[in-house]
Formats: structure tokens, sequence, C-alpha cells
């Protein structure tokens, strides 16, 4: 039985290209099949600025539980990630089931509606197999479905310490021991409705570089995305060097891994022979700010990779920050910072990179617009709010006024997921299963 379509008129709208004022929408079966500039008439009105939804192409759900926790002393990212090891011990599949569901919560109640989770939790404590073998990504797929967010699922191949180096304490349950028994577990694992399956490279140290074609042959046969975590540090440029005499980059497209459904996370420390590779090859470049910022990885080369031919998207990665408007104007202020001057990316190029390419990176290209046949995805803004009021509601003031704090209600797939009413309870859930790790 086909539903009937339903009508919002929206005050205002940023419909993928332009800003619109009074734009009636209507969605059918999750889908906008009207969108022209009209008066109100009995349609349900949205009152403030409409935007479409935003990817969040990059995402480790269980950080969350690391927020606020690893900021004492000084440090780097390897000392971090020892602090991000002590928690990915910890979980078993019931409280990561908690932990990722209340986490995609919080996206979609910042604007969130679609989500890329790059998953390598994937066996027991001691390297043993669940007697699924896919429990762990099973517990992500759940989560999303309950939390009303799409997902793109992408299974990470990670079988090394690094170099030469077989996987060490906690790494022991992210290996399956090579890549074809990766790629066979991954079989059991099924694309679905707002759902997709793709795979994922760790990094060149966390995959022998011998076994880094299967997974590409996996992803290309099934034309799904490919994520690769890459030069996120110069040690790792460095390492990758001594071993085979390439970088990172240089590594990676000698096993086919680059082009336009691949994407490079992170690609802080490029070469200009690097910026060159990956934009010709048309691979997107991840670029996750408030992470990078928290971790002191450095300012990744996001305007020359763009010059080159790689679309930008953007992720929350380790969940310091949920916030897409935090994401996408810290490209540029990054940019400002690191140059001392402004002016480096257009709010329309950063909104792009928020919603409809990061879409497109995860496999969803019919998302990221308010146009007919796209998917009916909506995140309305209160432009009443402190931060917002008198910012002229244009593109500009989206990008660089809004905070996740001004959304007042999210449409993912035709269906209203969150309200403001919904925060207290989203916090709540989050407080919950983070103290279920840490006391457990």
């Amino acid at each position: 039985m086909v539903s009937a379509a339903t009508t919002y008129w929206l005050e205002r709208a940023w419909t993928g290209d332009r800003m619109v004022d009074g734009v009636a929408v209507s969605v059918e079966d999750g889908r906008f099949v009207r969108v022209e500039q009209a008066l109100p008439g009995d349609a349900e009105r949205l009152a403030g600025l409409t935007v479409p939804g935003f990817a969040n192409c990059h995402s480790h759900a269980f950080h969350r539980a690391l927020r606020g926790r690893t900021q004492a002393g000084r440090g780097s990212f390897w000392t971090w990630r020892e602090q991000m090891y002590a928690v990915a011990g910890r979980l078993t599949p019931d409280s990561y089931y908690a932990l990722a569901r209340a986490t995609y919560r919080e996206m979609v109640s910042a604007g969130y509606t679609g989500v890329g989770e790059f998953h390598y939790l994937h066996h027991q404590g001691d390297g043993t197999a669940y007697d699924d073998p896919n429990q762990m990504a099973k517990a992500l797929l759940a989560a999303a479905h309950d939390a009303g967010i799409r997902i793109t699922l992408l299974d990470t191949c990670y079988l090394a310490a690094g170099f030469g180096r077989p996987p060490e304490g906690v790494q022991v349950r992210y290996s399956d021991g090579d890549a074809e028994a990766w790629a066979k577990r991954v079989e059991g694992l099924a694309s679905g409705d707002g759902r997709l399956v793709g795979a994922a490279v760790h990094s060149v140290r966390a995959v022998p570089r011998e076994q880094i074609p299967t997974v590409v042959e996996w992803a290309d046969v099934r034309r799904a995305p490919l994520h690769v975590h890459l030069s996120e540090q110069t040690a790792e440029n460095d390492a990758c060097i001594a071993a085979h005499g390439a970088t990172p980059s240089e590594l990676l497209a000698d096993a086919g891994a680059w082009g336009p459904r691949a994407s490079a996370v992170h690609a802080t420390h490029l070469t200009e022979g690097d910026i060159a590779l990956l934009g010709a090859s048309g691979t997107h470049a991840c670029l996750c700010p408030t992470t990078e910022r928290d971790l002191g990885d450095g300012i990744g080369p996001s305007r020359e990779l763009h010059t080159a031919g790689s679309p930008l998207t953007l992720g929350s990665d380790s969940q310091a920050v949920v916030d897409p408007f935090e994401e996408m104007r810290a490209v540029e202020l990054d940019e400002r910072l690191a140059t001392r001057e402004r002016g480096h990316w257009a709010a329309e190029e950063l909104i792009a990179a928020g919603t409809v390419q990061g879409h497109r990176s995860l496999g969803f290209p019919d998302a990221g617009r308010i146009e007919v046949g796209a998917r009916a995805d909506l995140v309305v803004l209160d432009t009443a709010t402190a931060t917002m009021a008198g910012t002229g509601g244009d593109v500009a003031s989206v990008v660089f006024a809004a905070t996740a704090a001004d959304v007042r209600r999210v449409m993912v797939d035709g269906r209203w997921v969150v309200g403001v009413e919904d925060r207290a309870q989203v916090g709540a859930e989050l407080r919950a299963a983070i103290e279920r790790i840490w006391e457990g």
C-alpha cells in the first residue's frame, strides 16, 4: 500500500544550491515528490531555516565514551590511543549497542542523517570469534536503526600492530588473521533499507601491503565505498617510507585503492605528489577537524586537495564534538590560522561538503539536497536563538553561526526522528551507556 504524501511549508530553506523563501515540499515513501515555491496553504509550517540532512562520514561510535576523560596532562595521538584501547577492551555486544545507539541519537539531534561507521571491534577480547562472527557489526546496525539514522557500515580490515608486527594487546580483537578471512566474514553482512555495507583499510601500518588488494577487490566487485585512514601522523609516513620506499598514498595507489568511491580520512601530512595522486583519482578527502585539533594531528591541505580534484567531506571521528556546523566552519577557520588569511572556503562549498558530497561518499548519492526524487532529509534550525539571531538567514549564517543546539527537528527518509524535546532523553541515554562501560 502506497502512503499518501505529506506536505510541509518551509519558511526559508537551503535546497542544496540556493536559499529560497516559502518552499512547499511533499514527502511520500521517504522521498521528496514535490519541491516548489508556494504559499503555506494547509501545509504544516516549519518556521526558521531548513537545510538538507548532514553526513557524518567518519565515526568511531565507541570513542564517545572518552569525551572529557583524556584531557589531563601533556601527550600525543599515541598516548591518547592507549586510553582509547582501554575502552575498546571493555566493550561487549550489549554495551557497544547501547553506546552506539545513544551516540547516533546525539548525531541525529545535531542534524546528521547519515553516518559512516569505521568499525574494527570484530571479536571477543581474546581474539576469538563470537558465535555469530558479525555480532559486533550487527550491534552497530541495530543501534543505527533504532536511533533513526542511515548507516554505511565501513567494516574495517585490521591485521597488524605496525609494519611487520602482529597484533598486540586489544588489537587481537580487531584482526581476522588475513584479508581473505576478513572478506569471508563480511559476506555475512547485508545491505538493506537505510543501511549499506562498505569496506575500510584501517591504515597502511595495520594492513600489510600484500593484503590490501583483497580489500580493494571486495569493494570494487560490490561497487561499495572504501575508506582508509591516511597520513594522520608523520610517524606513519616515516615508517611506511622506511618499510616500502613509498608514502602511504603511493602504496595505496599501487594497490588500486583510490577512486571516486574511495575516501582518504584525515589526509593531514601529504606531499605534493600525494595530493596530485588523490586529486587525479577523484578520491574524497574526509577531514575531521574537531578531532584533528583535539589530538594535535595538524591541519590538512584541504584547499590544495580540492583544487587537485578531491571532493571534501567531513566526519566527527572521535566524537570529541558532535556538531556538523562546527566541522564545516573549522575547515575554513583552521586555514585562517595556518595562513593568517581569510576566505579560503566559501560557505556554499562547505555546506556541500557537509551534505551532498558527504552522502555521496557513503554510497547514498540521492541524499543531501531538497529536490524531487531525493531522500527526504530535513534539519530545521531555530533562527531566533542567541547564536542565530540577527545573522541574516543566509548560507553563511548556517555555516559560520549555527550550532547543533539550534537544531529543532530532524527528518530522516521522510520520518521525523528528533525534536527539541528529545535532547534530555539523549543525554540520559549517553550518561547511562558511558557509566556502564567505565563502571562495568
